[in-house]
């Protein structure tokens, strides 16, 4: 299905770039949903699902995240920040991926709203380099999940 205003998807994939200067304006509620729905639908291991999404607006709040990210200040620039987090889930099926399942999953589903943000003319910035206790802390994230991007 063809949305007018939305790219191709060889075209979304050419054209992504990391972002690291947004415009102010909001993101509207129903391009965010179809956005993180995108990471939703994204496959994982036994189906598991491991990801969760902390959607942040509050202002201070992005300013914390952004010190907590190595002082990268453009972070608290965006709109919205989405925090991908994963817990692992253990299943006993054997395999070498162990706890690194998470990550691959979390990843991939991250990757797929990535995509989905360029698709409807958003740009992105994957965020490696944070102090994942400190992540955790300001947004009181649960001992058992760690921040991935």
């Amino acid at each position: 299905m063809e949305v007018p205003g939305r790219l191709d998807f060889y075209e979304v994939i050419r054209t992504r770039r990391s972002v690291r200067s947004y415009k102010p304006d909001p993101i509207p509620d129903e391009v965010l949903m179809r956005v993180l729905d995108a990471a939703r639908i994204a496959p994982s291991g036994s189906n598991r699902q491991p990801w969760r999404f902390i959607i942040v607006k509050d202002e201070e709040l992005k300013k914390r995240l952004a010190e907590a990210c190595s002082g990268q200040h453009f972070i608290a620039e965006a709109p919205v920040i989405i925090v991908a987090c994963g817990r692992n889930i253990h299943y006993n099926r054997g395999g070498y991926m162990g706890d690194m399942s998470m990550l691959v999953d979390v990843s991939i589903a991250f990757t797929h709203l990535i995509l989905a943000a360029r698709a409807e003319g958003l740009g992105t910035c994957w965020i490696g380099s944070f102090d994942n206790e400190e992540v955790k802390r300001i947004l009181n994230i649960p001992e058992d999940v760690n921040v991935v991007a």
